[in-house]
């Protein structure tokens, strides 16, 4: 009975429309009531053979009927269209948080978890707010005026019907509890069950090639049996709530009709006034028969109410505190100074003390072997993270002072893992710069060198890609991606690791090429393999979280350490492929 405060806050998305629903479902409430008084008067007319009006109270519980047909019809599409404001307000609000909790939250979550509480969840607090909540208020309200007009008909009849009205009501309280914690169970398998259902089909090529699918298989076989125990875990509890619920309205309608009958025969009461017992002692528990079926149908929204809130109220990597728009009158300078930053509990830092100036309109390469700090450095600069120790800036403003939003505007980046939508070539650019006309797109595909292969297509532009791009090779996706960087023509450009999915032969002539095009920006370029560097104006090198060295290719690979040995691994390699 108690409503979780989270649904109540999803509620006040569709305040007036949930209170028409709620009107219209009392009205049509009503309107049983009215039968029930107009039926009672016509038995009791027909039981003394007086037969006048019964014409005329046949024709009204028809109009009543009828009205009843049309206030459901009514109802129905309020509380339709108060369910789909809750719905869509509630996904534009999680989703616009998402978009504010960024990547560090999203590493962490599953996808598949979070999607369950997107569609699953939202449509289940659909259900609950739109059918459970205006019957709950009708149920509240209804039968105390049904009681005070029993009460002035015959009394007696209340010793039957206000204790079994008060157990029906407040009997399944008591497990409450129970039927929370059996909810939260049962929702937590569910979410756990989708998660791993969507990794399993997403990874379905990994798991082929790894011969996993059939131990995969097996799992998701036993998380489904789990979601399976949690179900009827549930719904045990579930039966003894609605068993409580069945048997208070059953004892209760017959004692009411046992004590109306005594009272016909002892003559304490009127024909008619035993009919209107008999008839409204039912009509006092309907709304309770409703409220316990409305219940069972908007039960998953009940149970994932926890998981909405925890979603929504979940707390951002940095806090949104800047002010300043991300406008510069020409390309920033990008600086570190003595940047530190350790991951939660890692015993190590993942960057100490790290001091470099990225110049303005020029490219600064940053290299080193896997887990020396690259990647976590452009996460800072994005304020995925904000720096333990240190700040970092763009000409001379802490990155802190912007205002999120414009911050990362401002700055491009084609990372590794390229996302392409299932839709034109051309919508796909266009995410960019919305306005774009189609020779700016034609400019950026040149520049990223795959104008080429998108007019080779038959649809050109207009081709629509399959999912995250499938249709297209690694290297087309990413050299997409870097067109689409380009067409943002952001001040600051990053490159983090964007050509590692295409042969080096071909890394070296894109990012040369890109580079020449992105003239005018500040770029940074994060690579393993060292063609994709060599041009760079300077080249700053990392190892295990501290800088190692800053300078040029060739001076670097003179003074030898760490770039020195990049640089010879490199060579030893292109030697194996050419053998």
């Amino acid at each position: 009975m108690i409503v979780h405060p989270e649904l109540r806050r999803a509620a006040r998305h569709a305040r007036r429309p949930l209170l028409a629903a709620t009107l219209l479902q009392g009205a049509a409430t009503l309107t049983h009531l009215a039968q029930a008084v107009l039926l009672a008067v016509a038995l009791a007319d027909l039981a003394r053979a007086d037969t006048g009006r019964l014409p005329w109270l046949l024709a009204a519980v028809l109009a009543v009927v009828a009205a009843r047909a049309l206030l459901g019809t009514w109802q129905r599409r309020t509380a339709t269209r108060a369910g789909a404001g809750v719905r869509v307000a509630l996904r534009d609000e999680l989703l616009a948080h998402l978009g504010r909790l960024g990547p560090a939250h999203l590493s962490t979550a599953r996808a598949g978890a979070v999607r369950t509480t997107l569609v699953d969840g939202v449509e289940g607090v659909d259900v609950y707010v739109s059918r459970y909540l205006p019957q709950l208020l009708v149920t509240l309200t209804v039968p105390l005026p049904v009681l005070a007009v029993l009460a002035a008909v015959e009394p007696v009849a209340l010793l039957g019907l206000v204790p079994a009205l008060l157990l029906a009501l407040c009997g399944p309280r008591a497990w409450d509890r129970l039927l929370a914690a059996r909810g939260k169970e049962h929702w937590d398998t569910y979410e756990g069950l989708g998660a791993d259902y969507l990794e399993a089909l997403q990874g379905m090529p990994a798991l082929r090639a790894a011969g996993a699918v059939g131990r995969t298989r097996g799992r998701l076989e036993e998380r489904s049996a789990a979601l399976h125990r949690a179900t009827v875990a549930k719904l045990r509890v579930s039966l003894i709530d609605t068993g409580i619920t069945d048997l208070a309205i059953q004892g209760g309608t017959a004692a009411a009709a046992l004590l109306a009958c005594w009272s016909a025969v002892t003559g304490s009461t009127t024909a008619t006034g035993t009919y209107l017992v008999l008839l409204l002692a039912s009509e006092c528990f309907r709304p309770v028969r409703d409220l316990a079926r409305e219940w069972h149908a908007g039960y998953l929204g009940a149970s994932a109410a926890d998981g909405l809130a925890a979603l929504r109220t979940a707390e951002p990597a940095v806090r949104d505190t800047g002010t300043a728009p991300a406008h510069w009158p020409g390309p920033p300078e990008v600086r570190f100074e003595n940047v530190g930053f350790t991951y939660g509990d890692a015993d190590t830092p993942a960057l100490h003390g790290v001091s470099f100036a990225a110049r303005a309109g020029r490219t600064t390469a940053i290299v080193g072997p896997s887990g020396a700090g690259k990647s976590t450095l452009i996460a800072l600069l994005l304020r995925h993270h904000d720096p333990q120790e240190g700040r970092i800036s763009l000409d001379g403003r802490r990155t802190t002072e912007f205002a999120l939003d414009s911050l990362r505007q401002g700055i491009a980046v084609v990372s590794q893992e390229t996302y392409l939508f299932p839709a034109t070539i051309a919508d796909n650019l266009r995410l960019a710069r919305p306005d774009a006309t189609d020779d700016a797109l034609t400019a950026a595909a040149r520049a990223a060198g795959i104008h080429d292969e998108i007019a080779a297509l038959p649809d050109g532009y207009a081709t629509v890609l399959g999912e995250r791009g499938a249709t297209l090779s690694g290297g087309q996706r990413q050299r997409l991606a870097l067109a689409r960087a380009l067409l943002a023509d952001a001040p600051v450009l990053v490159l983090d690791e964007a050509t590692s999915s295409v042969d080096e032969r071909r890394e070296a002539d894109i990012v040369r090429e890109l580079l020449n095009a992105a003239g005018g920006r500040t770029v940074l370029v994060v690579a393993h393999r060292l063609a994709a560097v060599r041009h760079a104006d300077r080249i700053v090198v990392l190892d295990a979280g501290r800088l190692d060295a800053v300078g040029e290719h060739t001076g670097l690979v003179e003074a030898g350490g760490v770039y020195a040995q990049l640089a010879a691994a490199g060579h030893a390699h292109r030697g194996e492929l050419a053998a």
